[in-house]
């Protein structure tokens, strides 16, 4: 992602594979859409995204980094 900074406001969203609508979380700061993301049963966070500006990014592949 390109905006990474703490601050950055995202969205954060559950997409599921059996339903193409797109079921916002939260939107905000990224520190707080993180840790509402590491709080959720890791079957949900498979499904997370977060959305900035400028990219989009699954949550699992932040969360590793």
């Amino acid at each position: 992602m390109r905006s990474t900074f703490a601050s950055a406001t995202v969205r954060l969203y559950h997409l599921d594979e059996s339903d193409p609508i797109a079921q916002t979380l939260f939107y905000g700061p990224l520190a707080e859409a993180l840790a509402l993301a590491a709080a959720q049963p890791e079957a949900v966070q498979q499904g997370l995204w977060i959305a900035t500006d400028n990219d989009v990014a699954a949550y699992l592949d932040l969360a590793d980094e």
